[in-house]
């Protein structure tokens, strides 16, 4: 896909900071062709999280090996503010910042700025935060982020009780918000998310180095697809499932 759903249906965006980053255009084709709706791209600056990863440099390169699809940009950064025009400019088409990462009073500026630069919106938030705290912004964004591991450490475990937030997001915004998981996600905890109501999956390593990336794939739309449309949530899905690439 190349641009965000306007209604709710599983997606599936493998985090390519997993695959081998001296072949990143090579092993994005891979995952596309097996099924991949979107990549997430891990933008971390040593700040906000310990660990550096790649920049909009890297991503604009991506870009141009890989010119249509969906590119959502988790910017785990000190400074939200400070990469937006660079991350648009190196074709990032989603901007997901961490509400811990500003003051409040800067994130409705950060979230026109973002629109501005003719990207979707998105907001991240860490275990340990709220999730009232988004409230006052679901309306002006496009998609909340919900962490099922601390931000920035790799190898920890998905940590189930995150599942309370992404439930009370999808009862209070049933058919309006795009929910997205990110941390430990794999074959064995994609029911827990598809089951409180998530549809965007972020998963690493369990994709990346499945012998069966294509099955793994299908499997978990389906799981999302099926719990969307349970008497639970009742969402209308469309008919073209999923966007080609």
């Amino acid at each position: 896909m190349d641009s965000l759903p306007k209604q709710l249906k599983g997606l599936i965006g493998p985090s390519i900071l997993n695959a081998d980053l001296s072949k990143l255009a090579d092993e994005s084709r891979r995952l596309l062709d097996a099924g991949a709706d979107y990549l997430h791209l891990d933008v971390m600056d040593g700040h906000f999280v310990p660990n550096l990863t790649i920049g909009h440099p890297v991503i604009k390169c991506l870009r141009k090996n890989i010119p249509k699809v969906y590119f959502d940009a988790h910017m785990m950064v000190a400074k939200p503010e400070q990469w937006i025009e660079e991350m648009a400019g190196a074709g990032v088409n989603q901007y997901t910042f961490h509400i811990e990462s500003t003051p409040t009073e800067n994130i409705p500026n950060i979230i026109r700025k973002i629109k501005e630069a003719d990207m979707k919106v998105g907001i991240g938030i860490k275990p340990k935060t709220d999730i009232n705290v988004i409230s006052e912004f679901i309306n002006d964004i496009d998609v909340v982020l919900i962490m099922t591991v601390e931000p920035g450490f790799g190898g920890q475990k998905f940590m189930g009780d995150m599942m309370e937030k992404i439930r009370w997001l999808r009862k209070t915004y049933p058919q309006l918000l795009h929910i997205e998981v990110d941390g430990g996600v794999n074959m064995k905890t994609i029911n827990d998310c598809a089951e409180a109501g998530a549809n965007m999956i972020v998963s690493g390593s369990a994709l990346i180095e499945s012998k069966q990336p294509n099955k793994d794939m299908e499997q978990m739309r389906q799981l999302i697809d099926e719990s969307l449309k349970s008497k639970k949530f009742n969402i209308q899905l469309t008919n073209d499932q999923h966007c080609s690439h």
